[in-house]
């Protein structure tokens, strides 16, 4: 009931910005208000509505809905979903380089241990874009975790199921994987160099590729949708 209310509430189904109340969900899907009210709690929990006792449900400004919920990222149109994951792109293009160049000079001998041994297992997975995702977060998680900013460390953390989902475009790509991979080895070399500057670039680098290859898949889906 969540999802559908939430795909009501994004393509402009309500009126006056006004959300369906526990008794109107009730009547609807044949439930209880107990189960109504627990529908309620999960869109108030991801900022879509605000309940208030003896006050209509009113639905809040999409800009403040948590887009960093993977509830959330489910239920969202693919379109939204696209312009959240370049979103998502400007933020880390904003926040990683920087932080493979404070890596640089922090990451300890075990990190960058832990960095080769991604690598490698990067390599084994070329062939497997669902296991290589997997550790590609990791390699990048590997980096925040070097950089030693516990609240980088967090910002990064919260938005790691759009990064799942850009990812999964960005790997499906032909011979995607291997120039990641390339690109990885570069950024690893630098932090092994200890040289903040080749780190920032290096990430750099791999993130303009990642762009390229999103905007790639947004053209494609835009002549798919005119198609239609």
């Amino acid at each position: 009931m969540a999802a559908l209310l939430t795909r009501r509430i994004v393509s402009g189904e309500v009126d006056d910005g006004r959300a369906p109340s526990e008794l109107d969900i009730a009547q609807e899907f044949g439930v209880s208000r107990v189960v109504a009210r627990e529908t309620l709690k999960i869109l108030a929990s991801l900022d879509i509505v605000d309940v208030a006792q003896g006050r209509r449900v009113v639905v809040r400004p999409p800009a403040e809905w948590d887009y960093l919920s993977p509830l959330l990222v489910e239920w969202l149109p693919s379109e939204t979903v696209g312009e959240l994951l370049q979103e998502l792109h400007q933020m880390r293009v904003v926040l990683e380089p920087e932080l493979a160049a404070m890596a640089a000079a922090s990451a300890t001998g075990q990190s960058l241990d832990r960095l080769k041994a991604g690598i490698e297992r990067m390599a084994e997975l070329e062939g497997d874009p669902n296991a290589y995702l997997e550790v590609d977060h990791e390699f990048h998680m590997e980096i925040c975790r070097a950089a030693d900013n516990r609240i980088l460390d967090r910002i990064m953390y919260s938005a790691r199921w759009l990064g799942t989902a850009s990812r999964r475009i960005t790997n499906e790509a032909p011979a995607a994987l291997r120039k990641a991979t390339g690109d990885h080895a570069e950024i690893y070399e630098a932090l092994v160099a200890r040289d903040p500057d080749r780190a920032r670039a290096a990430m750099r680098k791999h993130l303009a590729n990642n762009s390229a290859l999103l905007a790639e898949k947004e053209k494609r889906t835009k002549r798919a949708a005119r198609r239609r």
